[in-house]
């Protein structure tokens, strides 16, 4: 028996686990990730806990990542729109945008022709409508290719999409934000911010937060523990057991309860791992009640996982 039997640590990647916002922006090399996070990851799942990413990155931008960090479950991408085994090369979940999404974007491309238009299909490949600089820096960033999509008719995009992201001014993302919302759309996806630029569309439910429950739910975990940077792993953080955050976190999450370590290029996953090792994650989760309550209405959907795909993956759930 290891000391973290049943404990699941969930990390994002960009700016918690590796520091990419310098070559997102500017084009610059990435430095390497940090010895100290993959020493403590390696600590921590031979004393039996589960490690697994979380990322916003769709299944084919987190590839290259994938098979360099020592992980013993599969990774949450598309921002929590699915859970992908890396190893099997197969969803464990998919969530999907509804049909209708195809029309409403094209509404939003109508209304704001500025805003540049990613989109994710679930074999992995990725169409981008009015491409600007950031996609370019984007692709470089993730080694994964975009085609360009002239337009957003049936027959050049198709209906089937994992995840859209707006590219844009803050402000501007804001007013396509309060578009959804005012033709009653938003209610039927998840839109969360993943940075000061960026506006990210899942289905309604598929956070983050949600998926998280569903891979504590496949593991076979009794406890949850999160680290992250952004808006978008505010979902996760509030349903953890303990919370915590890279020194260089948005403001909303730094000021939301978690616990703040270093800046992730000094190691911030190996500072957490090493709190918990210290016995230094007695705090309650972010709702006051160690991620319970909010967690409590969610748990019912994260059990539909079977016991089949459960018994299949690598972590050898039930073994």
């Amino acid at each position: 028996m290891g000391r973290f039997d049943g404990a699941l640590l969930l990390s994002d990647f960009d700016n918690t686990l590796l520091y990419t916002e310098e070559g997102l922006r500017t084009g610059a090399a990435l430095p390497p990730l940090p010895e100290r996070n993959l020493a403590a990851i390696r600590r921590w799942m031979a004393e039996g806990g589960v490690f697994a990413v979380a990322t916003g990155r769709a299944m084919a931008a987190y590839r290259r990542y994938a098979g360099m960090i020592p992980t013993n479950a599969p990774a949450i991408v598309d921002n929590g729109g699915g859970i992908y085994d890396y190893r099997r090369e197969a969803y464990v979940y998919a969530t999907a945008l509804p049909e209708t999404t195809r029309l409403r974007l094209a509404a939003v491309r109508e209304a704001f022709p500025q805003v540049s238009l990613e989109l994710y299909h679930p074999d992995g490949g990725i169409q981008v409508v009015n491409p600007s600089p950031w996609n370019a820096r984007h692709a470089q960033l993730t080694g994964v290719t975009y085609q360009v999509a002239a337009d957003l008719e049936e027959g050049t995009v198709g209906t089937a999409l994992s995840k859209a992201l707006f590219v844009a001014e803050h402000g501007e993302l804001e007013r396509v934000r309060e578009f959804l919302a005012r033709r009653g759309w938003a209610e039927d996806y998840e839109l969360i911010f993943s940075s000061g630029h960026l506006l990210e569309m899942t289905a309604r439910g598929a956070d983050k937060g949600a998926m998280a429950l569903r891979l504590k739910a496949l593991c076979r975990c009794e406890k949850l523990y999160c680290v992250g940077d952004h808006m978008n792993d505010l979902p996760m953080l509030r349903l953890a057991d303990a919370a915590f955050a890279p020194a260089n976190a948005v403001e909303e999450v730094l000021s939301s309860g978690v616990r703040v370590v270093c800046h992730c290029r000094e190691g911030a996953v190996g500072a957490v791992i090493e709190a918990l090792e210290a016995g230094e994650h007695l705090q309650v989760g972010l709702n006051g009640h160690g991620g319970a309550a909010l967690g409590a209405v969610r748990v019912q959907n994260a059990l539909h996982l079977t016991n089949a795909v459960a018994r299949g993956h690598h972590i050898a759930v039930g073994q």
